[in-house]
């Protein structure tokens, strides 16, 4: 895929001052002439998000939508339907058993994992995602989906 292609060979270049957001909103002109569905399910995922008690949703520093608990970042939301979330090491080994998830596409070695949304169905997954992640903090928030 021509989005990890770009993050490994030139990742370097996200240190010039909005390029990332450049490259998030060229991902998300893609999405909307390939897979418009996918522009659907992003604003449905940050809609239901925006309700969870605790939860805010700030740009993060490589594009896409960052989402905060309690003002520390759990998880960030690419414009082509990448999730990256984080976790303990030992529940990020738990939840690659279940073989939905892979290996952050970046930090494969920290508790940061991928999951890409392919089709309507994975957004109960990512909110479940993003849940386990919340809970993982002090206090809880829950998805209504």
């Amino acid at each position: 895929m021509i989005f990890e292609f770009i993050v490994k060979r030139f990742g370097f270049l996200k240190r010039i001052p909005l390029l990332p957001q450049l490259f998030d909103a060229l991902l998300r002109v893609q999405a909307l002439i390939a897979k418009p569905e996918l522009l659907s399910w992003l604003d449905s995922l940050e809609k239901e998000l925006q309700s969870w008690p605790g939860v805010s949703i700030s740009m993060h520093k490589y594009g896409g939508s960052q989402f905060n608990y309690q003002g520390r970042e759990i998880a960030h939301l690419h414009s082509n339907g990448l999730l990256d979330v984080r976790y303990s090491l030992k529940i990020k080994q738990e939840l690659l058993t279940e073989g939905r998830i892979s290996e952050h596409h970046v930090l494969p070695h920290t508790g940061w994992v991928s999951f890409q949304l392919r089709s309507e169905e994975d957004l109960k997954y990512a909110l479940r995602l993003i849940e386990i992640s919340c809970s993982m903090k002090i206090g809880h928030c829950s998805s209504s989906l």
